[in-house]
């Protein structure tokens, strides 16, 4: 689109139309306009039209004109932009009363009804038409008044405008004409009835959709279930806090609010009785607010509050502690009562942070905070967990680099035969071989990795190096007649596992599984049912994990009947000094027994619990007395300087020191 030279000044602010458009594309300007000189201009697209004759229009004009711009939708609904010094001698309104308004105001209570309707119905076809009639000035006076509109349009935007020309004709009086023809001569009662009724129509049309537009807008806007803002409304008030944080230094905070049990709410009492806690939650934040804040539901069981910070962080301190306190009241449903706590996490947004756009993800880090703290509490952001924040950033970087290159590595820990003393099986524990950190325990990095989603590509390459470790320990004619290898719940839920063990080319006679998160036994899916069946068949024997830690009932050890029960190491420790726990470490091998089961004592550090366990009736035995978890080359120079035996007095009838009574 072509502009005026640039060194034209507009005499007044509301001459911006004029300014944007070249004189051909003001075509019907020129025409209501009427000038032999505009005409001219006309013809050829090329010329240019001095910008000091747009500067005339609006002293010497005579004829009102009036620009407005239309709705897209409808062309009778516009709003008037601009006018000349005429328009507001013939109507009587000034600029400042007649700019922003709806083209309504141009029609006066003595205007005859019929020509209204014509107006309204030539309005909203988009075509060009005048008018002669009798209308009123702002004062009510009658005038006759010629009235025309042309449309026009801006090729460049799209954007729809309507020129209106108003002529004062005086005070006679003669028939109404619309074109220059008496109004009775083309609207008869018959063609009056069925505009109008069109009119009704759209007016109905229009007014629905307007409701819509209005619902649609606070659809947008509204969590369909519990009425608060949603994430998007949030998202967008968070950036117009911020903003008015940094030009007015209004600072304020957030609290990241999540329900600690809600999925077992939705698991044991079913979706309906999650959504109605969902609802007082949201109740119970509304009454807990002000009008200043902002309540928002984030999605799921996560909500966020915005709060004015005021003269103290004490205020935000409350709101918190009053959540917690609230949400520790059970919540009665169909005449259950469960318990759903909550976490939060606040992070104040100051004025003199670098970037308060953070504080959302600060409020998510003291969240995450709060729930590794134990859940039911909230916590406030620190600096240090913005630190711990980037620290696991970076791990979980590196993490995704250690899966492409392998660099997690098996390490062994024997179990011993509690009769013989030789090696029966090695447990194989991951650990990671950081290029710049060394080797790292799991607990560095496994809760991350599960986080991510990666365990799974851990367990493969695991499987994968185990086979070649087998194969190692076989080749240089040591001994090493299994491995056992830890699986969480969620592994024994994937419906690839099995695939991965066929494919691992792990022999299963020579292969363990040991159970982890036994608190899934209660409530085992489908697929895990599916999974330990596979494992049976395939001969892999299958180990049960941490047993008597309190997860794992004894409905669950019939149900899945694993070859071999593991004692958690917390109850074999104290076994040398502790009566009582002798006893309940002897209920637990009663139970195993019973059932069939091989039983394995971990957390042997001392000949004399080796001792202890074995005359108790333990098969197998683990712990650091007989070796810490080693790397494949330790274990097999081990292996060979033992030639096996891990512990030679196994075999004497009684031990080197005297035994206590068991």
């Amino acid at each position: 689109m072509r502009r005026l030279r640039p060194d034209w000044t507009p005499k007044a602010e509301n001459n911006l139309i004029f300014q944007q458009r070249e004189a051909p594309r003001n075509a019907a300007l020129t025409v209501s306009i009427g000038t032999a000189a505009m005409d001219s201009a006309l013809a050829s697209r090329k010329a240019m039209i001095p910008p000091e004759i747009f500067n005339q229009i609006e002293d010497k004009c005579t004829e009102g004109l009036a620009l407005a711009r239309a709705s897209a939708d409808d062309g009778a609904v516009m709003e008037l932009r601009w006018c000349n010094k005429a328009f507001v001698n013939v109507t009587g309104y000034s600029a400042e009363e007649a700019l922003g308004q709806r083209g309504t105001i141009l029609i006066g209570a003595d205007l005859e009804q019929g020509v209204h309707l014509y107006i309204i119905e030539k309005l909203m076809g988009w075509e060009n038409f005048s008018t002669e009639a009798t209308n009123n000035r702002k004062n009510g006076e009658a005038y006759w008044q010629r009235m025309t509109w042309t449309h026009l349009s801006d090729p460049a935007t799209g954007d729809h405008w309507w020129l209106c020309s108003i002529i004062d004709l005086g005070n006679r009086q003669a028939e109404p004409s619309i074109e220059g023809r008496p109004l009775a001569d083309q609207v008869d009662a018959r063609s009056h009835a069925k505009t109008l009724e069109k009119v009704h129509r759209l007016e109905k049309e229009n007014a629905r959709l307007h409701d819509l537009a209005k619902s649609v807008a606070k659809d947008a806007n509204e969590d369909a279930l519990t009425g608060l803002s949603n994430r998007r409304h949030f998202e967008v008030e968070v950036r117009t806090w911020i903003e008015r944080l940094k030009r007015h230094k209004k600072e304020f905070a957030v609290l990241y609010i999540d329900l600690d049990r809600f999925k077992f709410v939705n698991d044991t009492m079913g979706h309906d009785a999650g959504d109605r806690l969902l609802v007082s939650v949201a109740d119970m934040l509304r009454d807990l607010t002000d009008e200043s804040d902002l309540v928002a539901r984030l999605g799921g069981d996560e909500f966020a509050i915005l709060r004015p910070l005021g003269n103290s962080a004490l205020e935000i301190s409350s709101l918190a502690d009053e959540i917690v306190m609230r949400m520790q009241s059970p919540f009665l449903c169909d005449g259950k009562s469960t318990s759903c706590s909550t976490s939060i996490g606040v992070a104040i947004a100051k004025s003199h942070m670098e970037d308060p756009a953070r504080v959302v993800a600060d409020a998510d880090e003291a969240l995450y905070h709060a729930k590794a703290q134990g859940k039911g509490r909230w916590s406030f952001f620190t600096e240090e967990m913005h630190a711990q924040s980037i620290a696991t950033k970076k791990l979980a970087s590196d993490l995704l680099l250690a899966c492409e290159r392998q660099e997690f590595v098996p390490y062994f820990q024997p179990l011993i035969d509690a009769q013989t003393g030789v090696i029966a099986s090695a447990e194989t524990l991951v650990r990671w071989a950081h290029p710049a950190k060394g080797i790292l325990a799991p607990w560095a990095f496994l809760d991350t990795a599960a986080n991510m989603g990666i365990l799974k590509r851990i367990d493969e390459i695991m499987f994968a190096s185990l086979k070649g470790a087998l194969s190692y320990f076989d080749e240089t004619h040591v001994d090493l007649p299994r491995v056992a290898v830890n699986v969480s719940a969620a592994r024994l839920a994937d419906p690839t596992f099995i695939h991965d063990i066929r494919s691992s080319g792990i022999a299963p006679d020579r292969l363990t599984i040991e159970i982890l998160e036994s608190v899934y036994l209660d409530r085992m899916g489908e697929v895990v049912r599916w999974t330990i069946d596979e494992l049976d068949e395939l001969g892999v024997t299958i180990a049960l994990d941490d047993f008597g830690t309190g997860h794992a009932s004894v409905r669950g050890l019939l149900e899945i009947r694993p070859s071999v029960l593991k004692i958690d190491r917390q109850f074999i420790q104290p076994i040398v000094e502790e009566a009582s726990t002798r006893s309940l470490v002897a209920s637990i091998i009663g139970i195993g027994k019973s059932l069939g089961m091989r039983i394995v004592a971990e957390g042997v550090e001392t000949e004399e619990h080796a001792w202890i366990v074995r005359d108790m009736g333990c098969d197998y035995l683990q712990g650091y007395y007989f070796g810490k978890p080693m790397s494949m080359d330790d274990l097999r120079d081990k292996l060979v300087e033992t030639r096996g035996v891990f512990w030679p007095d196994a075999m004497l009838a009684e031990p080197k020191k005297a035994r206590r009574a068991v």
